[in-house]
This record gives C-alpha cells, sequence and structure tokens, in this order.
C-alpha cells in the first residue's frame, strides 16, 4: 500500500474560510496535519485561526511548500478549483466536496491525464448523480 500524506507533508485547504473547510481544518490541525495555509481568492492576506489564507494555489505553494491540498469548496466551483491545483503542480489533491457533478469528475479527471498525471487526485467524496435535464442546485 501506498502512502500518500506523511507527517512531513504541507497541507494547503482551498475553501478554508467557508464554514466546513473552517470545521475540517481545525480537525485536521488538531489531529495533528501540518496545514500550512489556505486558498480564497476574495480573502486573500486574512487568516484562520493564524493559518494564512492566500489567492491562488500556486501562490500559497510559493509561499509554504505546499505538495497537498484538501478541497472544500461547492460542488459549483469545486472543478475551477482542482483545475487550479492541478495547473499549479501540486502532488495530491484530496477532493472532499460532495455533490459535483460527474461530468465535472470526468473534466478535471481527464485534464490531469492530459496534463501528464502530475497530480494524484483522490475523491471527490461523492460525485452528484443527476439526469440530463436536472439541475444540481439546491
Amino acid at each position: 500500500m501506498a502512502i500518500f500524506l506523511t507527517k512531513d507533508s504541507k497541507v494547503i485547504v482551498q475553501g478554508i474560510t467557508g464554514a466546513e473547510g473552517t470545521k475540517h481544518t481545525r480537525r485536521m490541525v488538531a489531529s495533528g496535519t501540518n496545514v500550512v495555509g489556505g486558498v480564497n481568492p476574495k480573502k486573500a492576506g486574512s487568516d484562520v485561526d493564524g493559518i494564512p489564507v492566500f489567492a491562488t494555489v500556486a501562490e500559497a505553494m510559493e509561499k509554504t511548500g505546499a505538495d497537498v491540498t484538501v478541497v472544500f469548496v461547492p460542488p459549483a466551483f469545486a472543478k475551477g478549483a482542482v483545475i487550479e491545483a492541478i495547473d499549479a503542480g501540486i502532488g495530491l489533491a484530496v477532493v472532499i466536496t460532495e455533490g459535483i457533478p460527474v461530468q465535472d469528475s470526468a473534466y478535471f479527471w481527464q485534464y490531469n491525464l492530459d496534463k501528464g498525471s502530475k497530480t494524484r487526485i483522490i475523491g471527490p467524496n461523492c460525485p452528484g448523480l443527476i439526469s440530463p435535464g436536472q439541475s444540481n442546485a439546491g
């Protein structure tokens, strides 16, 4: 069995300022995870419990040496968040968000393959299974 996350991993949280992101970041820190930053373009320059928030994954990686991201953004933004992480060259992306449309998951999976599969993707947690003509919104 391969080990993807170690005590030396430096983790960023995309969506750290949202309710779920904040709650789970606190749990990760309490469990010993080395959370070195968060990402939220609208709240860059702030912090969550002393953890700095950056505008982009690339900036967070540059400033902290992060090699893992955990994605806690709403389903509508998850595809973009994962693509941003892939473009930044993060080594591991753990996609926690539930309800991501299947086509979005398929898109970012193929996007990663097209870019050389440099990012290992775990998740998403639970794809949004919707029928054609249905909405995934509320």
